[in-house]
């Protein structure tokens, strides 16, 4: 089982912005904020739903590696509402809201890429 993950960023400051508000929708938001001092004075912002962080953006050179990362949704509707958001948010569309069934029947999945190109994807596998 994974405890958490995490990525680089290399704008801090937007990849907060586009990960609010793409990520809302599940009932994701910053949870814990680091303090610079423990950093090294980076900035490092833990994501989740309260009160546990389990996805890290940190401020950091992605060195043109783009990561995937799939977090679950409940409903199709929030797979929905993540696409609009994360769209809305400055994030590029990397595959629209819909039926995936090479993956299996019910896999109803978004995929956004975030401002580094890392393909951010929201599914549900409730049918």
């Amino acid at each position: 089982m994974i405890d958490h993950t995490g990525i680089n960023v290399t704008n801090p400051k937007k990849s907060r912005a586009f990960y609010e508000a793409a990520l809302k929708p599940i009932g994701y938001g910053v949870v814990m904020e680091l303090p610079p001092e423990h950093t090294g004075g980076i900035v490092v912002l833990g994501f989740g739903e309260p009160a546990k962080p389990d996805f890290w953006v940190a401020q950091g050179d992605p060195k043109g590696l783009q990561i995937h990362v799939a977090f679950t949704a409940k409903t199709r509707a929030q797979v929905d509402a993540f696409y609009a958001a994360g769209i809305a948010a400055g994030g590029t569309d990397n595959g629209p809201p819909g039926l995936r069934p090479h993956y299996h029947p019910s896999y109803y999945g978004a995929f956004v890429r975030d401002p580094d190109g890392h393909n951010i994807e929201v599914v549900c596998h409730a049918p």
